[in-house]
Order: structure tokens, then C-alpha cells, then sequence
């Protein structure tokens, strides 16, 4: 008996250190290995990769032959590597470098592949690759959509402000000459003061409207965002545009009170609505009304300037809110229009993530529509006394 049990003993002793040798300590073994392996991290080659394959500019390496021998992903997003070869443009750069004449640049234009995809123009250039016996040369490249588009609205608008300020400074130089030839005249001397007055502050007009504008575009979206009451926009907007309606023999009518507030700069507000309202005055005939309205729809302020003027052509209206854009050039000139009042309500609009919108037919009229984010009072119901107002139709001005 005590033979079997020492047996047993045995036999049990051997099949735990069976177990123990064959299973658990090779497996504490990986775990202990695995963990080791977390706690050093990846190695350094494999974080390099990774920071290769995402860098946000595309990054190719290629030899002498044109094999690509290593790119990252947005080398293929961009185009610069099609079936592991670099495109001609790119190689020829790349061939350039390649004959010792240094770096080389080269451009991309923007274009279409597979149907569908669209490819953004691009720019980059080629450099040796240092330490391997210049037989390597490696391409760098980048999106320059963005860049190439503000360098034309740069050249654009230099050009346009070269052109609108040379109409009223040559137009005073004439001016001036004509009053000076006219001195022993007190009636023409009246006359052509006058005129020069007149284009003084058009210039000044112009000059105060390009720099507001130059901020606005250059600015990102308001931040320290202020609850603003629309009625007293409103009615600052009427203010100011009072005496040009008088003049102009225009009535300027709006609705009841409304209570709204929206969310913003009051003062950049007032400025944009006032555009809007003056604009109207502008291109209304005689004894018609132009009218200024609220509404609320959702969580969006609408106020809405509407007149009974000539109307904007449909191929037109895409371009109303561009600077210095006029409808009518001859009855913008004769009212002092800059041709920027527009631009600069779009930009407060957009600065205010808000937007503005035309409705137009020509010989009935137009309506402007800014939209504003509206403003709520915290723990409130999310209803705006008075938010009921007419809304305008798709087919008609009210």
C-alpha cells in the first residue's frame, strides 16, 4: 500500500512538473515577454514609418531609373505617384536634380481622374537625398489650392481697387482744373466746389468701406459673441438711411416690434443691415416703398430688406455680392455707390456664421435676406415673443 501511494506521489509529481514546464512557465514566459514588449513601445523605425505615411505633405523616394522606391499615402492622394512611378512633371523635376542642378521645383495643376475624383493643384519640388551617394532623390509636394485662389482674389482686388479709386481722383483733377479756369465765375466756381465735394466724399466713402472690408476678411469668426436686440438694429439701420430715402423721395416701412435677439457684434450689424437698406433706397424709383421685416425660423433670424426697383438678372444675381460688382454702374456712380456695401454684408454675415441670400425678378424688385443665429435665454423654452411674422413667398415680394 504504501509502495502504490509513493507511486502515486510520483506519478503526480511528474504529471505537475509536466504541466508546469510544458504550459504555465513558457506561457508566464510570453505574458512576461509581452509585457516587456508594451512597455518598450513600438521601435523607433516602426513610429518612423508611421510618422512617413502620415505626414499631411506628400514624401516620395525614387532612383534613377524613375522607381519609386518608397512614398506615403498622400503622395498617391495628391498624384504625384501613379503605379509606383512618378508622374512626367514630378520626374522631370526629379531629373533635374538628378544632373546636379540642385533642387527643382514644379507645379501640379488641378484636375479630374477616374470620372470622378478630383485631384487639387499642386506644388512641390525635388532635393538629393544626403548619404546615399546621390542615387536617390526625394520629392516633396503639398496642396496649393487654397494658396493659388487668395493670390488671384489678391491680384483681383488690387487691380479693382487701382481702378475704383483712379475714377474719383481723376474725376476731382478735372474738377479742380475746371475751377480754376472758372474763378472770375462765381456761379460755375459754385458748381464745380460742389462737384469736388461730391467725389471727396465718395473717395473717403470708398477708402473707409475697403478698409472695413480688408478687416472682415482677414478676421475669423466673431468669438466674444454678445446677445444683440434685432429691434434696435432695425431701427439704427432706418436711422442712418433716413435722410438718402428723403432725398430720394423713397419710404422706408417696417413691421411691429418683435423682441427677437440674435447672437453678435451690434455694431457690425447695424453696418450690414444699413447696406442692405441703403442699397434698396439706391435702385428704388420715386414715391415706392422699401420695406424692412422680422422673422424667426427655427433657431434663424431673418431680416429682410425688399423694394420695388429694377430687379437683378438671374445671370446677375451670382455676383451681386461680389466687390465692386454694380447692377447698374451709371445709377451706382450717380448715387455714390462703392460697389462694397454688398461684399461687406456678406462678410459680416459670414463672420457672424450666419449667411445672406437674394431674391430677385427684374422689374419688380429684390429681396435681401440676412440670416442670424438667434439668441435664447438660458433655461427658456426656446419661444421669442412676437416670432411670427409674414414670410416672403418663393414667386412674389410682399
Amino acid at each position: 500500500m504504501q509502495v502504490s501511494l509513493g507511486i502515486a506521489l510520483a506519478i503526480v509529481a511528474a504529471v505537475v512538473g509536466f504541466v508546469v514546464g510544458g504550459f504555465i512557465v513558457p506561457r508566464i514566459h510570453a505574458r512576461s515577454e509581452q509585457r516587456a514588449a508594451e512597455q518598450q513601445g513600438p521601435s523607433r523605425l516602426e513610429v518612423l514609418r508611421e510618422v512617413y505615411h502620415q505626414a499631411p505633405f506628400a514624401l516620395a523616394v525614387v532612383d534613377r531609373h524613375q522607381d519609386v522606391v518608397l512614398y506615403n499615402r498622400r503622395a498617391a492622394e495628391l498624384g504625384i505617384v501613379d503605379d509606383r512611378l512618378l508622374v512626367e512633371p514630378v520626374w522631370r523635376a526629379a531629373q533635374v536634380t538628378f544632373k546636379g542642378s540642385g533642387p527643382s521645383a514644379f507645379d501640379l495643376p488641378a484636375k479630374i481622374v477616374s470620372g470622378r475624383r478630383r485631384i487639387p493643384s499642386v506644388s512641390g519640388r525635388s532635393e538629393i537625398l544626403g548619404g546615399h551617394g546621390e542615387q536617390f532623390v526625394v520629392v516633396f509636394a503639398d496642396d496649393d489650392s487654397e494658396h493659388r485662389r487668395m493670390e488671384a482674389a489678391r491680384r483681383d482686388f488690387v487691380a479693382n481697387v487701382s481702378h475704383e479709386l483712379k475714377t474719383p481722383v481723376g474725376a476731382m483733377a478735372v474738377l479742380a482744373e475746371a475751377l480754376i479756369e472758372s474763378k472770375d465765375d462765381p456761379e460755375t466756381v459754385e458748381y464745380f466746389g460742389g462737384r469736388v465735394v461730391s467725389e471727396a466724399h465718395r473717395l473717403g466713402k470708398m477708402v473707409t468701406e475697403l478698409i472695413e472690408l480688408s478687416r472682415l476678411q482677414g478676421a475669423e469668426r466673431i468669438r466674444d459673441l454678445q446677445p444683440v436686440d434685432v429691434d434696435d438694429v432695425v431701427d439704427e439701420a432706418i436711422r442712418r438711411s433716413a435722410s438718402a430715402a428723403e432725398a430720394a423721395g423713397i419710404e422706408l416701412i417696417t413691421d411691429p416690434p418683435s423682441g427677437l435677439e440674435v447672437t453678435g457684434d451690434r455694431t457690425l450689424l447695424v453696418t450690414a443691415l444699413t447696406n442692405l437698406v441703403s442699397n434698396a433706397v439706391n435702385y428704388s424709383p420715386e414715391r415706392t416703398p422699401v420695406s424692412i421685416t422680422r422673422a424667426i425660423d427655427g433657431d434663424t433670424v431673418m431680416l429682410r430688406v425688399t423694394d420695388r426697383g429694377i430687379g437683378i438678372a438671374p445671370d446677375q444675381q451670382g455676383r451681386v455680392f461680389e466687390r465692386f460688382f454694380r447692377v447698374d454702374k451709371a445709377r451706382s456712380r450717380a448715387t455714390g455707390g462703392t460697389g462694397l456695401g454688398l461684399a461687406i454684408v456678406k462678410h459680416v454675415a459670414q463672420n457672424h456664421n450666419g449667411s445672406v441670400s437674394l431674391w430677385s425678378r427684374p422689374g419688380t424688385g429684390s429681396t435681401f435676406t440676412l440670416e442670424l443665429p438667434a439668441h435664447f435665454e438660458p433655461g427658456g423654452d426656446g419661444a421669442l415673443p412676437s416670432a411670427e411674422h409674414d414670410q416672403q413667398g418663393e414667386d412674389q415680394v410682399p
